[in-house]
């Protein structure tokens, strides 16, 4: 009986140690990229895939896609164990690679100016190290892009069933004409434990020369979902709108696009869950607003931009909410807007598309 016990204590005892040292490399391994980074403008395909003569010219209508590609593995059987469902991981290397295939034919088929995406994951347990970045410039040819980097993590052995392992992944930004100047903003984040299964929150700034002088200030932006509160989700706001507010002073175009991680339809839902809350409207500094207010076929946003991960996708029965978007400036007009039907296919978001106008007497 004796010998048992002690072979229980020493069991025990080597469990406790054992977690605290994998505790310790969490968060000896954890960290957050400094704020204000200049980030490396590279280009897709080859150069005489370049629309060399591409100008951003005030009085031209412009076409710019959002989609949140989700690292690849969400599609429509694919339930999160973040949302409550099972899977952490993609069901395989080869289901990652012909999501990533097929998000990029999306974006290659319509043909945008200028993309945003989140999710990107660059290496990860989760989808199998497979390089998307690389994958899916294979089918957005002819852009100049810059990368915002926005998770690292250390390797997570949760949930037990199906480690989340360690990841990294980012936001990329593409545009047909030069990008000129680049900035990464590290957002504030949670300091509880929560920050670690949560993102490294940032956005990005892309500015892009127009005709007149001025600068296009395109930002990519992925807020908190997870470990989010009403403090962390005005901090990251108040941090946005003092760039944008600022970029808009100066007299440049302001488009503002990604995962709010809000749900950008006015009115409230009922049953919303948390990472579903309004986008607080009130906040908007003056000079800007959300894009999607200003449509006027209310068909071409019925569809919701996300849906719930919480169950493998069912059209009867999934909560769906539009979390992706844009807010513009007011010499930014907005000519076309449309919450894009995809029917979840490759990920649990679908790409939201707005077609604008710069204001000629931006001054």
């Amino acid at each position: 009986m004796k010998k048992a016990v002690k072979r229980i204590i020493l069991i025990l005892t080597a469990v406790a140690v054992a977690f605290g040292v994998y505790v310790a490399y969490v968060f000896k391994a954890y960290y957050r990229l400094p704020d204000k980074l200049t980030l490396e403008v590279k280009r897709t395909g080859e150069n005489n895939t370049f629309k060399e003569n591409f100008k951003v010219i005030p009085g031209g209508a412009y076409f710019i896609m959002t989609y949140n590609i989700g690292f690849g593995a969400y599609q429509k059987d694919y339930s999160f164990f973040m949302d409550g469902g099972k899977s952490s991981w993609g069901k395989d290397k080869e289901s990652v690679m012909a999501a990533v295939c097929g998000m990029g034919e999306i974006v290659s088929t319509v043909n945008p100016d200028f993309v945003l995406l989140q999710e990107v994951d660059l290496d990860g347990t989760r989808s199998y190290h497979v390089d998307e970045l690389e994958l899916i410039n294979q089918f957005i040819k002819g852009y100049y892009y810059d990368i915002a980097q926005d998770y690292d993590s250390p390797f997570l052995f949760f949930p037990p069933w199906e480690p989340h392992g360690a990841n990294k992944s980012a936001m990329v930004t593409y545009s047909r004409a030069e990008i000129t100047d680049t900035m990464r903003r590290s957002l504030p984040i949670s300091d509880s434990f929560s920050k670690l299964v949560d993102l490294d929150r940032c956005y990005s700034i892309s500015r892009i020369p127009a005709e007149n002088g001025k600068q296009l200030c395109i930002y990519n932006v992925h807020t908190s979902a997870y470990g989010g509160s009403d403090e962390i989700r005005q901090a990251q706001l108040s941090m946005l709108y003092e760039d944008m507010v600022s970029d808009y002073k100066k007299g440049n175009y302001v488009i503002c696009g990604g995962d709010f991680n809000h749900n950008l339809k006015e009115g409230a839902q009922e049953n919303a869950p948390e990472w579903a809350y309004p986008f607080p409207r009130e906040t908007l500094p003056e000079g800007f607003q959300m894009a999607i207010d200003g449509v006027k076929g209310k068909e071409d946003i019925s569809h919701n931009s996300c849906r719930s991960a919480e169950t493998p996708y069912d059209e009867e029965t999934t909560y769906t909410v539009t979390l992706d978007g844009f807010i513009v400036s007011d010499n930014v007009r907005v000519n076309y807007y449309q919450n894009m039907d995809w029917g979840y296919e490759f990920s649990d978001h679908d790409p939201v598309l707005m077609q604008f106008i710069l204001d000629e007497s931006s001054q």
